[in-house]
């Protein structure tokens, strides 16, 4: 049964403040219209677009927080972040960031969101990657949401911490890396 505009548009404003990254796509589902429609919505509501609604909520919940560069030098947008723990970062692909010849993501693009990661859960005014050791899983292609997820695995009394990242569409992992971080600071184990 098809929602009056006014009815979806109430629910809408709910569905997204209730969950902030869900795409026009997956609203379109819920609510079984097309994605100009919610597009249209949106627009009516002042509502932002997934981007912009992702970029607000991390500038102003990890401005502050993150220590060890500034917020927009990290590759992808933070929306989880608990220092020397765990972080967490997306990165929908931009048609700047593939071959144009298939359409396939570039390596460093990906390299670089997990590192970056890997140095903004860091709790400390500088980290610097020591060493890396990655694999690519999968192509990752044109417009695909990458999300990745750094866990803090070791805090090193020599200054190191290590860090893993794994990267995913959807559920499957396209990328892992181990990042061993220099810290300015020794934490205690």
């Amino acid at each position: 049964m098809r929602l009056k505009k006014m009815e979806r548009q109430q629910l809408l404003v709910e569905k997204i403040e209730e969950t902030p990254f869900i795409t026009d796509e997956e609203l379109a589902n819920y609510f079984n219209v097309s994605v100009q429609t919610i597009r249209l919505d949106r627009l009516e509501l002042a509502i932002p677009e997934l981007r912009e609604r992702i970029k607000s909520v991390a500038t102003n919940q990890w401005n502050e927080t993150v220590k060890s560069l500034p917020l927009d030098e990290v590759i992808g947008d933070i929306i989880d972040l608990e220092l020397d723990r765990r972080a967490i970062s997306i990165m929908k692909i931009q048609s700047e960031q593939v071959f144009s010849r298939n359409k396939i993501a570039r390596g460093h693009h990906l390299f670089a969101q997990a590192n970056s990661l890997a140095v903004a859960v860091i709790d400390d005014e500088l980290a610097l990657t020591r060493k890396s050791e990655i694999k690519f899983k999968r192509q990752v292609k044109l417009n695909e949401q990458v999300v990745a997820k750094a866990e803090v695995k070791e805090v090193k009394e020599d200054g190191i911490t290590v860090v893993h990242v794994n990267s995913f569409v959807k559920n499957e992992v396209v990328f892992s890396g181990i990042f061993h971080m220099y810290r300015s600071s020794e934490k205690e184990k």
